[in-house]
C-alpha cells in the first residue's frame, strides 16, 4: 500500500513511517497541504493521511480540494490525523469529505483500526462516509 502523508511536522512524519513501516506500507511525506497536492498530481496513492494544523493551507483546505478533483485521485480514502480536540471536529472533518480521524499522539492500533475501516468499507463497495 502507498500512503501518502501531509504533515508538517518531521517526527510526527517518521513515527507514523515507522509504523507503516511495520505493516509493509510505503509512505511519502510532503512536509505542507501544498506539497502534498502537488505530490498527489504526480503519484497514485491508495490512502492519504493529513493534518489539520500546518502552516499555509490547513488540512481541512487540503481534503476539500482533493474532494474536488475530477479524476479518480479525488475519490482516495483520507484519514485525518490531529491533536486537535475541538467537539465538533470529527464532523467538520467528515463533512470535508475525510473517511475517518485518529488523535496524536498516534498509536499503532488506532492507525491500523482506521486504515482497516476503510479497507473494509472499500472491499463491501460502501466507499466514502464523508
Amino acid at each position: 500500500m502507498n500512503i501518502l502523508f501531509i504533515e508538517d511536522d518531521r517526527m510526527n512524519r517518521r513515527v507514523v513511517g515507522d509504523m507503516l513501516d511495520v505493516a509493509g506500507a510505503t509512505m511519502v511525506e510532503a512536509e505542507s497541504a501544498e506539497r502534498g497536492l502537488e505530490i498527489l498530481d504526480e503519484q497514485d496513492f491508495e490512502m492519504v493521511l493529513v493534518d489539520l494544523r500546518m502552516p499555509g493551507m490547513d488540512g481541512i483546505t487540503a481534503i476539500r480540494h482533493i474532494r474536488a478533483r475530477s479524476d479518480d485521485k479525488g475519490m482516495v480514502p483520507i484519514i485525518v490525523v490531529t491533536a486537535d480536540v475541538a467537539p465538533d471536529l470529527r464532523q467538520r472533518c467528515l463533512s470535508a469529505g475525510a473517511d475517518d480521524v485518529i488523535f496524536k499522539p498516534v498509536a499503532m492500533d488506532s492507525l491500523f483500526d482506521a486504515i482497516g475501516r476503510i479497507l473494509a468499507r472499500e472491499a463491501q463497495g460502501d466507499g466514502l462516509i464523508g
